[in-house]
């Protein structure tokens, strides 16, 4: 295992001074992206309109944001108190993100704390744990990114070699 790290109090100073909405906008974009289509049905309709928020503790930063209409949307501000607050570090959501701890671990260490809605929490927990999280891999957002196929297609590899090593192609 890794050695655990936080980041330096600085970062958190500074951080939690910035408008959360800009970095929400973008971090709710990257699930849409990379996640939204690999949640089951089930899972999405239980998350409609409810109000979430993910902590990260030492970098002084949240992301509020929602489901709704079939795409996760960044909500403005603390306006409502939401359904569901995740909090961690950076060190702990790589390490979950990467499948060194799992999310169970994080808790009952009191690394990660989940507050709100338990039942909407165990599912949100039970529906990252059943996903394959190597649709995070740079390769993978990278082929998965809008307009990616074209270059891929426009771009051609110097010789065979590098054809049959292309992640593009």
């Amino acid at each position: 295992m890794d050695k655990p790290f936080l980041l330096p109090p600085f970062v958190k100073t500074v951080f939690s001074k910035l408008p959360s909405y800009p970095g929400t906008f973008f971090f709710v974009n990257g699930l849409n992206l990379l996640l939204k289509k690999h949640l089951p049905e089930d899972v999405l309709t239980r998350l409609e309109d409810k109000k979430l928020r993910l902590v990260v503790k030492d970098a002084g930063i949240c992301f509020d944001y929602s489901w709704r209409n079939h795409a996760f949307v960044a909500c403005a501000g603390h306006a409502e108190e939401p359904d569901l607050i995740i909090s961690s570090s950076v060190y702990d959501y790589w390490q979950m993100i990467q499948r060194k701890e799992d999310p169970d671990t994080l808790f009952f260490s009191r690394r990660m704390m989940i507050e709100g809605d338990t039942e909407l929490g165990l599912m949100v927990k039970n529906t990252l744990d059943g996903i394959d999280l190597s649709v995070l891999s740079p390769e993978q957002v990278l082929k998965n990114l809008p307009g990616m196929q074209i270059i891929g297609r426009l771009v051609k590899p110097a010789n065979d070699h590098d054809a049959r090593h292309s992640s593009l192609t």
